[in-house]
Formats: C-alpha cells, sequence, structure tokens
C-alpha cells in the first residue's frame, strides 16, 4: 500500500510543479498567468514530491514502517477531509475531484487502521 500510495503522490506532485495547466485542466480547471497563483498551485507539488520519496523510503526498510504511514496518512487525510469541508463551504466540485476525495480518505484511513495495528517496538 506503501508503494502504491507513495507512486500516486509522486505523479500528482510531478504532475502539479511540472504541468500544473495540463493537470488542473484534465479537472476541468483553467489557470491563468498569474506568476503568483501559478507560485501557490507548484509549490505544493514540490512538497508531495517529498512526502512520496519518504513514504517510499519506507517501502525499503521495513523497520521503518511507522514514520512513511503516519506521513501516508496525513497527507492523504488532510488532503480528503479538507475537500470535504470544501465542499461543505463551496460546494460539490467535479466528478473526478470527487473520485480523488473518496480515494484520499480511503488511503488516509487504511494508513491510521494500520498505525493501529502496528505492534510497540
Amino acid at each position: 500500500m506503501l508503494a502504491v500510495s507513495g507512486v500516486i503522490l509522486l505523479l500528482v506532485g510531478t504532475a502539479t510543479l511540472l504541468q500544473p495547466y495540463a493537470f488542473f485542466a484534465t479537472e476541468g480547471i483553467k489557470l491563468g498567468n498569474d506568476p503568483g497563483l501559478l507560485s501557490e498551485i507548484r509549490a505544493p507539488g514540490g512538497l508531495l514530491i517529498g512526502c512520496a520519496i519518504a513514504i517510499l523510503l519506507g517501502t525499503c526498510r521495513q523497520m521503518i514502517t511507522q514514520a512513511p504511514l503516519m506521513l501516508n496518512a496525513i497527507v492523504y487525510g488532510s488532503f480528503g477531509l479538507s475537500r470535504l469541508l470544501s465542499m461543505v463551504l463551496d460546494g460539490l466540485p467535479s466528478a473526478p475531484l470527487m473520485g480523488a476525495t473518496a480515494v484520499e480518505l480511503v488511503i488516509g484511513g487504511v494508513c491510521v487502521v494500520s498505525l493501529l495495528r502496528l505492534k510497540p517496538n
């Protein structure tokens, strides 16, 4: 699960950082040419890449699974819960974004359950 979720974050982060116009167009979102907006869009892409690397490193060493699971739970859980809040405050987004919300909440939830099941060292 860490490998799959890490690869997803790596792909989303890379697309957000390097191809924001194309990536957001898949959701029906048109970005303008405002450098400030693009900076705010690209920066989280770099953060997601960094998180993905940390998570993927956790797949290489079974002894360090707890930290990557926790990071996974935080990243995916916060994205999913933030999208739910946005739905309440702003209305429903496109179907692909609602699907992303479901995936994020499932991955975040699975990570929380996995963390709770880990045996203390």
